[in-house]
């Protein structure tokens, strides 16, 4: 049987190192930074394969650039300027797409406890996906060196699954893409880890509300600028800030893909929706400022205050008389927040 690698006890296999330069390098020692929060980054598992990366069963069809790093297709594409109107047929496939996507976000909550890494996260999210026929999205995108993103605390996106064990009073974020029958599906949620403070319950409620507040503004002819100005006016009314540096975006056949949605108010995107669109709307919510940075590893964005961030994430489209949420949680996703229920009930917002 080959031995189980754990940080305390790596094997030559798969060794446990800090992640460097937006995952292309790794370090045996903790990077200096100025953190602002008390979070701070751990080794992360790192096989001893060709890429460096879990590995895949061979059914698995892979995206291009599962051995590159480089997402040419999406680099090339004109989707990047001009946006997708998928057709019913299209629809129904990217429907399944994100069935499996919201099942692995599912499975991967489901274990979300205190104790567990959250590189153990990362394996169950691998495993669902893969199991059923799929890609994980993240996987080497860019170099991004794991299957999902785990965002703890002070980190808004992009966390990378490590060895540091969820703590009670954690919250945290499980950021999911599934690429599956030629579509990718996006869809993130954040949840409260044991005992937490009633601070970070509102936190987490308000980045739930700011997502169902966008989502009740899609519809054909609305501008997607107006998503921002709603989400900001809310969030502004319960004490938070929006995030700036990171937007929601078309996702179909690429990962990221027009149209760009600023969750901010006053920003410059154009255009309006129309029947067909897809996109996420995924706002970045902080108990403080608004501001980021980035830790050495070139993908961890946090709070530049220290400050605890919440977000949620949704696939949707949109349809002759407004929105479908084809991410949407169901009746066996996991009741680890009671603001989901109307959600899980098949209660569509704005209705």
């Amino acid at each position: 049987m080959t031995p189980k690698s754990t940080p305390e006890n790596p094997t030559k296999d798969e060794p446990w190192m800090y992640c460097l330069s937006r995952g292309r390098a790794r370090a045996e020692k903790m990077p200096p930074f100025g953190y602002a929060g008390p979070l701070r980054p751990y080794p992360i598992m790192t096989p001893r394969n060709p890429l460096h990366l879990r590995d895949l069963p061979p059914n698995v069809p892979v995206t291009d650039y599962h051995e590159d790093a480089e997402p040419t297709s999406e680099i090339e594409s004109k989707q990047q300027q001009m946006t997708v109107q998928y057709k019913p047929g299209q629809i129904d496939v990217l429907r399944k797409c994100c069935q499996v996507a919201r099942g692995a976000l599912d499975a991967t909550i489901r274990a979300a406890r205190p104790g567990v890494t959250t590189e153990e996260l990362d394996k169950i999210c691998h495993a669902y996906i893969t199991a059923h026929g799929g890609y994980p999205s993240p996987l080497n995108y860019y170099n991004f060196p794991k299957s999902c993103c785990t965002s703890v605390n002070e980190v808004i996106c992009h966390g990378i699954p490590d060895a540091r064990p969820l703590q009670s009073g954690d919250i945290l974020n499980v950021d999911v893409t599934a690429y599956i029958y030629g579509y990718h599906g996006d869809l993130n949620e954040t949840v409260l880890i044991g005992e937490c403070d009633d601070e970070s319950k509102h936190l987490c409620m308000t980045a739930y509300k700011c997502l169902q507040r966008g989502i009740e503004t899609v519809k054909p002819g609305a501008r997607y600028r107006d998503i921002g100005e709603e989400v900001t006016k809310l969030a502004t009314q319960r004490k938070c800030s929006v995030v700036k540096s990171y937007c929601g975006h078309g996702i179909g056949t690429l990962f990221h893909c027009a149209p760009n949605i600023p969750h901010y108010a006053k920003n410059k995107a154009v255009g309006s929706m129309k029947e067909g669109h897809v996109f996420t709307i995924e706002p970045m919510i902080n108990a403080g400022d608004w501001r980021d940075e980035t830790w050495p590893d070139g993908w961890t964005a946090v709070t530049r205050d220290g400050k605890r961030s919440a977000q949620y994430e949704h696939t949707m489209v949109v349809t002759s008389d407004g929105v479908e949420i084809l991410t949407r949680r169901n009746e066996d996703s996991p009741r680890v927040f009671p603001w989901t229920d109307g959600e899980s009930e098949g209660v569509v917002p704005g209705s």
